[in-house]
C-alpha cells in the first residue's frame, strides 16, 4: 500500500511501482514524466487528494461517490485551465492514468474486492471524461454534443497532443448565439481503445441522446490530415494496421477489413452511412485551412473512389470510410448508425482537424478558432 501525503512523494511512489502494477497506458508514465514533467505533474494535487482520501476511506457506500467526485474535479479543472488560456489537453490524460494507478495500488481502510476496484476505476474513467457533466441551460435553444479524443500513438511521440481533445476541453459549456438563438455546446472525451468501442461506449453515451432528442447536433471530432475534413461516408469496417493506446492491434488491414463488435458480436449495419451536418454552411467558413467535403472511400470491389451519393456504395464492402479505417471513422459510423436505428432527426457527423506533431500551442489555438467558426456556421445552418 502507498502511504502518501505529498504530490511529489505520490508521483515518485507511483513511478517506482509501475512495473508491477501498470497497464500499457500507465507504463508510459515514467517516460512522459521525464519528457514533460510540467505537463504530467500539473494536477498532482488532485491525484494526491484522491490517494489520501482513498487510503482513509472506511465506508464502502461512500467510496464510489468520493472517487467519482475526484474524477469530475479533474475534468472540471482541465476545462477551467483551457478556458483561462492554458491550451493543452495532455495533463488531463496523464493525470487520469495516475488516478487509475492509485486505485490499482492503493487500498482503502477496509477489505476491497477486485470487482469493487473495477467499479471505482470505471467511475474515474466516466467522470474525468466529462460523461457525468453534460448539463444544458434552460435557455439553450440549440444544443450541441461534441466528442474529442485522447492523445494517441504515444510510443511515437510521448509529447503528442490531440486538437480534438483540446476542443473538447475548450468547448465544454461554450455558449454563443446563432440566428438570434442561444447555442450551448457540451463535450466528452473518448478513449483511443478498441475494447471500449467494442463494449459499447459510444452506444451507451448516445442512445439516450438520440432516443430522447436531447440535443440538436452531435459532432464527433478527431485529429486527421493536413486540412479540415467533413467525413461524408463513414464505413463499417476497421482496416488500419495501427495500435490503440493499449497497443492492441486488431489484425485488420486494407486486405482484411474487419467489422467492429458490439456486445460480443459483429456490429450489424450497412457498409457505409452518410453524415447529416449542414455541409454547405460549414464549408463557407474562412480560415487558415481548407475545409473539404470528403467523399473518398475505399471498397474491396472498386478500390478508392469518391462517390457523389450513398446509393453508389450499395453493393460495396467497406475497407475505409471517408474517415479512414481507425477509431475516428468508427465513432462517426457508430453514431450515425445509432441515429438511423432510433429514427432520430439529430444532425450527426464527423470533423477531422488538421494534424499536429507532438504539441504546437499556436497551431492548436488556430485550429480551435476555425473549429469554433465551423460550429457556429453549423448551428446557423440547422
Amino acid at each position: 500500500m502507498l502511504k502518501l501525503c505529498s504530490s511529489t512523494g505520490l508521483l515518485t511512489a507511483l513511478l517506482l511501482s509501475l512495473p508491477v502494477f501498470a497497464g500499457v497506458e500507465e507504463q508510459r508514465l515514467p517516460t512522459a514524466q521525464q519528457a514533460m514533467p510540467q505537463v504530467v505533474n500539473r494536477y498532482n494535487a488532485i491525484v494526491t487528494d484522491l490517494a489520501n482520501k482513498y487510503a482513509r476511506q472506511r465506508d464502502e457506500l461512500n467510496v464510489t461517490q468520493m472517487v467519482a467526485h475526484e474524477g469530475l474535479r479533474l475534468w472540471q479543472q482541465a476545462v477551467r485551465d483551457v478556458s483561462s488560456g492554458h491550451y493543452d489537453d495532455r495533463s488531463l490524460y496523464w493525470s487520469r492514468l495516475q488516478m487509475q494507478t492509485v486505485l490499482q495500488q492503493q487500498r482503502p481502510a477496509f477489505a476491497i474486492a477486485r470487482w469493487q476496484q473495477d467499479i471505482l476505476q470505471k467511475a474515474v474513467e466516466k467522470t474525468s471524461r466529462g460523461f457525468s457533466d453534460i448539463h444544458y441551460g434552460d435557455d439553450a435553444q440549440i444544443k450541441i454534443l461534441l466528442t474529442g479524443f485522447d492523445p494517441f500513438f504515444l510510443d511515437r511521440h510521448i509529447e503528442q497532443s490531440n486538437p480534438s481533445g483540446l476542443a473538447a476541453l475548450a468547448l465544454d459549456g461554450y455558449r454563443f448565439t446563432a440566428n438570434g438563438k442561444q447555442v450551448q455546446i457540451e463535450t466528452v472525451m473518448i478513449p483511443v481503445r478498441f475494447a471500449d468501442f467494442d463494449a459499447g461506449i459510444i452506444e451507451a453515451l448516445l442512445t439516450p441522446v438520440y432516443r430522447d432528442h436531447q440535443v440538436d447536433m452531435v459532432v464527433t471530432v478527431s485529429m486527421g490530415r493536413s486540412d479540415f475534413d467533413l467525413e461524408r461516408f463513414p464505413g463499417r469496417n476497421r482496416s488500419a494496421n495501427a495500435p490503440d493506446n493499449r497497443n492492441v492491434i486488431t489484425g485488420a488491414d486494407k486486405h482484411h477489413p474487419q467489422a467492429p463488435k458490439l456486445d460480443g458480436k459483429p456490429l450489424n449495419g450497412p457498409e457505409f452511412v452518410e453524415f447529416s451536418l449542414p455541409v454547405h454552411a460549414i464549408a463557407q467558413v474562412d480560415g487558415k485551412w481548407k475545409i473539404h467535403d470528403n467523399r473518398k472511400v475505399t471498397t474491396q470491389q472498386r478500390g478508392s473512389i469518391a462517390p457523389q451519393r450513398l446509393a453508389e456504395l450499395a453493393s460495396s464492402t467497406s475497407v475505409e470510410g471517408s474517415g479512414g479505417g481507425y477509431l475516428s471513422n468508427e465513432i462517426a459510423y457508430r453514431a450515425i448508425l445509432l441515429q438511423q436505428q432510433l429514427g432520430s432527426p439529430i444532425a450527426t457527423g464527423h470533423i477531422h482537424t488538421p494534424r499536429v506533431s507532438g504539441y504546437d500551442e499556436t497551431t492548436e489555438q488556430q485550429i480551435l478558432t476555425q473549429l469554433k467558426a465551423m460550429l457556429a456556421a453549423a448551428a446557423s445552418g440547422l
